[in-house]
């Protein structure tokens, strides 16, 4: 008899591995919602839910429908204008009574927060309880969350060239994932970083992470479709991330993620040493060195017992990792039926029928090996020969008080690793604010 199958996102089955710990009693509820990137509450109705109808209960019963009492755009848009001019500097609560009084609006202080956090009306005031800091225990399994970073320093004594040493390491028993030098941190970097986690382990239910601009969005700009959307979109490692159904966790200090921390601070007492030792001096032949032998004598020596013999690494087999880990531009394709970012020009070719795609929105990867693709409605449409991987360009948009008539708003654009040069940048002529590069 064929077993019933239930077909999950990538979230979703990241979801079931974490409650399915929860429910058999290998964490508790509270460090499941942390894994997940919950509240306690929802944690506690999503065990709820998989203990009554199994796996088919963390899937929502509304999925494909509008709900009901779902608050007209119209009227969404009018109080969002209403907010920002009529009614600016008013708190969630007093707009509420307000719209109310004078507009004949009414609508719950839950909701008008809802709908304006999303519209990026951020709040009058900010009011944080204190928190209580205690130790951080380590996640009971494997696959539950891997931590990593780069620590930039002279692996090869303080004669040779400063480099960047990346690693991975799973937080359940502090094996050493991957690790590999390169030049700078980059995006490049933790694209590689997270291929190499996919390729030996699989895919985990978290990373750990500082606030690295490869990471983490640090501008506070909100482009107009962001404002609608009512997110920032993410850092292109963030997007490859949020396609894997991965939960980035933020590291608000150095001391939080101190377990790599450590670990860097071992690598540059005994790595340093084992390559003096081995004469090694360059990038390639010490990359070589780590995986041929250094990573599984490491792995011997310091890696833990977890607590638990189970493994909630996912599978990544049957996904295009090749597409997924890729640096994303979105462009648009020329009268000539060419799209041009940078110094780079891509010819595509005719489609079906011999139409052509010119003034279409598409989407252009650089993959990792540098080869470039050129996708149309998810659908490729266009292949460029590899050109060297350069890190995209972020910005930063400023706006004076009182600006003059004509003035515009300045836009600064910068590299996220400050030690790159110029020819390691990728020029892309910007039109405003790029959000994922």
């Amino acid at each position: 008899m064929e077993r019933d199958r239930i077909a999950m996102s990538q979230r979703e089955l990241s979801r079931f591995r974490v409650i399915a710990l929860a429910h058999d009693g290998h964490i508790l509820v509270k460090e499941a919602a942390r894994q997940m990137g919950l509240s306690p509450r929802q944690a506690s109705r999503l065990l709820a839910r998989y203990q009554s109808l199994g796996a088919q209960g963390l899937i929502h019963g509304n999925r494909g429908r509008p709900p009901h009492n779902k608050l007209p755009a119209t009227l969404g848009q009018q109080i969002v204008e209403l907010a920002g001019n009529t009614y600016a500097g008013l708190n969630d609560c007093h707009l509420q009574e307000v719209l109310a009084e004078r507009e004949g609006i009414r609508i719950g202080r839950e909701t008008l927060r809802s709908l304006l956090r999303e519209a990026g009306v951020k709040p009058k005031r900010r009011r944080r309880p204190s928190k209580h800091r205690s130790r951080r225990e380590r996640s009971p399994a494997k696959g539950l969350m891997v931590i990593w970073d780069g620590s930039p320093h002279h692996w090869f004594g303080q004669k040779g060239p400063s480099c960047t040493l990346m690693a991975a390491l799973d937080d359940a028993d502090s094996e050493l994932i991957a690790t590999f030098f390169t030049p700078h941190e980059t995006s490049a970097a933790y694209l590689r970083l997270l291929r190499g986690i996919l390729r030996k382990r699989g895919i985990p239910a978290s990373i750990y992470q500082d606030k690295h601009s490869a990471l983490k969005r640090n501008d506070p700009h909100w482009s107009l479709e962001e404002q609608l959307s009512g997110e920032q979109t993410p850092t292109q490692v963030g997007q490859a991330l949020k396609e894997l159904g991965i939960q980035p966790i933020f590291a608000h200090s150095p001391q939080a993620k101190g377990r790599i921390e450590r670990l860097f601070g071992t690598l540059q007492d005994r790595l340093v040493a084992e390559l003096r030792l081995a004469g090694i001096t360059d990038v390639e032949t010490a990359n070589r060195y780590l995986n041929r032998h250094w990573i599984r004598r490491f792995n011997r020596r310091f890696r833990k017992q977890a607590a638990v013999n189970t493994s909630c690494y996912r599978s990544a087999g049957g996904l295009d990792l090749n597409r997924i880990l890729a640096f994303r531009y979105a462009a648009t394709v020329a009268n000539d039926n060419t799209v041009q970012l940078g110094g780079l020009v891509i010819q595509i070719p005719p489609g079906p029928g011999g139409l052509g795609y010119a003034k279409a929105r598409v989407e252009v990867r650089q993959h990792l090996d540098g080869s470039w693709s050129v996708y149309h409605r998810d659908k490729l449409i266009a292949r460029a020969a590899a050109t060297p991987l350069k890190e995209p360009l972020r910005s930063r948009r400023y706006r004076r008080d009182n600006l003059a008539k004509g003035a515009h708003e300045v836009v600064v654009l910068y590299p996220t690793s400050p030690d790159l040069k110029p020819e390691d940048i990728f020029p892309r002529q910007l039109r405003g604010h790029i959000a994922s590069a």
